[in-house]
């Protein structure tokens, strides 16, 4: 039995800030369980969710917020081989990653891939994830079609601006801050749109995208945003393109215009990266065993703008709540130290 720190949710809240630092006492991991000393866990909007309690899974009170990290072996169970004391490792679970350390099946945790620190480690599983199920298998991602990436600024947009470059395609990444936007651009996207006008609402980009790729419009559409994003994208993709609906940011479920998915022979694909494996797991294994061919070999670079310190842990929430991350954001913990990616990316100390 070991004590620790964690950040945890005693109560759910629909201010972030309730969340708690505690100290709480770790168990010795069980014969088939992995103990990682956590380094680094990467917020993402269902911490927000859980929290708040809108989220589908709901952990036992008290829990942390944190579904996947990364750090190092401190012990291993009895039955565990292949991994030992001191192996970097990678991590998912559905919460308990704000904390410095957590016990895990042995499944679970996975090889840090050489090319990454600790921060990019814990930010590249369900970003990338989502973005390759959705632009290699669900959508056909083709080399040479122009792919439109809504919402680029954050995780998932990035790591599919990323994807989209590795299969070949020319990409343009859409957002509403011309700063973040800038970002996306030095990381490869082909042209940006800044789809806000200057009083903050939204504006049209249909006929920019339709100047960009001289034709119709963009072949594939990945939208994590919904609402009027949507509307506006069923007017800008091409004859015989796909749309791959994978949330709803903007908080509006969409209406599809059935006449337009005719006239236009459209395709509007849902992608639910998880679930593939769920009903699926040969296919879900394949899919995840690209993805981790692509980790390993350095062909990824997820972008990390922030770290935070454990006691933080809410300021990192609050900068996901805000919008003010681009790509992920991460908490920190048993003296690991985040190193911004380039010039562009703040510390937690410029937050």
């Amino acid at each position: 039995m070991a004590r620790i720190r964690t950040y945890r949710c005693h109560e759910l809240n629909e201010d972030i800030a309730s969340i708690r630092l505690d100290e709480t006492d770790i168990p010795a991991p069980g014969p088939d369980e992995v103990q990682v000393r956590v380094m680094a866990c990467s917020v993402n909007f269902p911490d927000l969710l859980m929290v708040q309690g809108k989220y589908q899974h709901k952990p036992t009170l008290p829990f942390a917020p944190g579904g996947e990290g990364a750090g190092e072996v401190a012990t291993v169970g009895t039955n565990v081989s292949g991994v030992k004391p001191g192996d970097p490792v990678v991590f998912g679970c559905r919460s308990g990653g704000f904390s410095e350390a957590i016990n895990l099946p042995s499944a679970s945790v996975r090889p840090l891939p050489k090319s990454m620190s600790y921060a990019k480690g814990a930010s590249y599983g369900t970003a990338y994830q989502t973005a390759w199920v959705a632009l290699s298998h669900r959508g056909s991602l083709q080399k040479d079609e122009w792919l439109m990436v809504h919402g680029a600024t954050g995780g998932v947009g990035m790591a599919a601006v990323d994807v989209g470059k590795l299969l070949g395609a020319k990409v343009i990444g859409t957002g509403g801050r011309d700063d973040k936007l800038a970002v996306v651009s030095s990381r490869g996207a082909d042209e940006v749109i800044n789809y806000t006008l200057p009083d903050g609402s939204q504006g049209g980009f249909r006929q920019r995208v339709k100047e960009v790729t001289g034709s119709g419009g963009a072949d594939v559409i990945l939208d994590p945003v919904g609402g009027d994003v949507f509307d506006e994208s069923m007017r800008c993709v091409n004859f015989g393109g796909r749309i791959l609906t994978v949330g709803f940011t903007s908080g509006r479920w969409p209406q599809a215009a059935v006449n337009l998915i005719l006239i236009k022979e459209i395709s509007v694909i849902g992608v639910r990266a998880g679930e593939i494996g769920r009903r699926n797991p040969e296919l879900g294994r394949r899919l995840a065993g690209e993805l981790r061919d692509l980790a390993y070999s350095g062909a990824i670079d997820p972008y990390v703008c922030a770290g935070f310190p454990l006691e933080r842990a809410v300021d990192a929430m609050k900068m996901l709540e805000l919008r003010n991350v681009v790509g992920k954001c991460v908490v920190t913990m048993n003296g690991y130290e985040f190193e911004p990616d380039d010039e562009t990316a703040d510390s937690s100390e410029q937050n």
